[in-house]
């Protein structure tokens, strides 16, 4: 079973007011910590798409960094899956900016797929879809030539009856950073 990960951290973090993706996060960044979580789930492709400045900062990182400084998030994850080596048979797409993601919600998603081949798994949280989420090789074509004004939830829409959906009990599927209001509430004490 050959699942990659593509996480999308190329946003210009307007609204947090400063580059988010290098904020402290414990003993590390907030993109550091996504990508631990990551490869202690065992997900071993790992491809960053970022903008150039968060790219030379995590230069020293051992996977593939793609730059989009447009940062639109279709058009990182359509870099992301340009990238992405020809065994990948399917993607996770991960937000840079949720360094809260657990291990088990990445292998509950990762073990959906292993057992039913859906070409899209979902996780969910008290019935609000969030991330990281799978998308099987299948439908990468289809994502590739999406329009720039059509987005992620767009295509997931249009997929709706194909979502193989993963409940789970945690609501860090469905936090992110966006303001500095986020980065204190859910911030690791030290």
């Amino acid at each position: 079973m050959n699942i990659s990960a593509i996480i999308l951290a190329a946003g210009k973090s307007t609204r947090m007011g400063q580059q988010k993706m290098l904020m402290p996060w414990g003993e590390m960044t907030v993109l550091e910590k996504v990508i631990e979580t990551l490869r202690m789930a065992k997900i071993e492709d790992i491809v960053l798409v970022t903008n150039s400045k968060i790219a030379l900062e995590l230069a020293h990182y051992q996977i593939p960094i793609q730059t989009n400084d447009e940062g639109e998030m279709l058009t990182s994850l359509q870099i992301g899956l340009r990238a992405q080596k020809p065994s990948a048979e399917a993607a996770l797409v991960c937000l840079g900016d949720q360094p809260q993601i657990e291990e088990g919600s990445v292998r509950s998603v990762c073990e959906a797929f292993a057992k039913s081949k859906s070409n899209l798994v979902v996780p969910s949280y008290q019935m609000r879809r969030g991330h990281p989420w799978l998308v099987a090789r299948t439908l990468w074509d289809e994502i590739l030539s999406t329009p720039p004004e059509n987005s992620m939830r767009d295509f997931l829409n249009v997929h709706a009856r194909e979502i193989e959906y993963v409940n789970l009990n945690t609501p860090t599927i469905l936090q992110d950073l966006d303001t500095p209001e986020d980065y204190l509430k859910y911030k690791p004490s030290m």
